[in-house]
């Protein structure tokens, strides 16, 4: 699917979200464009699943708007593939790899209507995209952690999204797993798609997102690896201080302005 780069895929508008008498974020706007790499950046608790939750509309806020590809309400989600946080999954589920994929063209069509050719198409060539196709009739219980890492981005990849949303998609991966995930995720990026990644591989970030969003309770700064090469943005996202060593490590030259070549 061809994508116009200015156009914006997902416009989100005055987000907010209470649990009971508790405050997660308020008023939080945000909005990315076809083939943008959004790197959402946070420590623990600073609500960036509920977030990501909130945008498909599995967490109710209380108040604001969210649009995807021109589409308002639970139909916005056909146009979004969601990779949960792995640990999320129930794996002990009796399936295999290829009826898993499939099973994210579900919501696509009425429940009562068999996948169509079109579906199988669409779960094949995600898996195979993740390198999976050697392994379809594998039940997902006996998959190693980066295999059903890939798993769950193959499903997500089925149902062929204009937005992909990943939360925390190289926990507890290999080096080699998280690189090929990384390539496969800037692909999709230069065909078009808008993915937004939270993850807490800061550096991997910076690398790789053209835009990173620094948020904690709502958006701290948001701006390319190079316009937010300033402690500042970072140590009140992060609660440390801003000559930390951690600041140093993450792959930002703060002192010339901009990311490490």
């Amino acid at each position: 699917m061809q994508h116009d780069k200015e156009e914006p895929v997902l416009v989100a508008e005055g987000l907010s979200v209470d649990y009971g008498p508790a405050t997660v974020f308020t008023d939080v706007g945000l909005t990315v464009r076809a083939g943008e790499f959004v790197g959402l950046l946070g420590p623990n608790g600073a609500g960036k699943t509920t977030f990501m939750r909130a945008l498909l509309g599995l967490v109710k806020a209380h108040s604001g708007v969210v649009e995807v590809a021109g589409i308002r309400g639970k139909k916005l989600r056909d146009a979004v593939g969601y990779v949960p946080q792995r640990h999320s999954v129930a794996w002990d589920f009796p399936i295999d790899i290829y009826s898993m994929v499939l099973s994210g063209r579900l919501s696509l069509r009425p429940w009562w209507r068999p996948a169509s050719r079109e579906d199988h198409i669409a779960a094949a060539r995600a898996i195979k995209r993740v390198g999976l196709w050697g392994l379809r009739g594998r039940p997902v219980e006996k998959l190693s952690g980066g295999q059903r890492q890939r798993v769950l981005v193959a499903r997500a990849l089925a149902r062929e999204p204009e937005l992909l949303l990943l939360d925390e998609p190289f926990t507890g991966l290999d080096i080699p797993t998280t690189e090929q995930l990384l390539e496969l995720f800037r692909e999709l990026v230069d065909s078009g798609v808008a993915v937004v990644m939270s993850t807490h591989n800061i550096s991997e970030a910076v690398y790789s997102c053209d835009r990173l969003i620094l948020f904690n309770r709502g958006i701290v700064a948001d701006g390319s690896p190079e316009e937010l090469a300033d402690p500042q943005p970072w140590s009140a996202t992060f609660g440390v201080d801003p000559h930390s060593r951690w600041l140093a490590g993450i792959g930002l030259d703060f002192a010339a302005g901009g990311a490490h070549a």
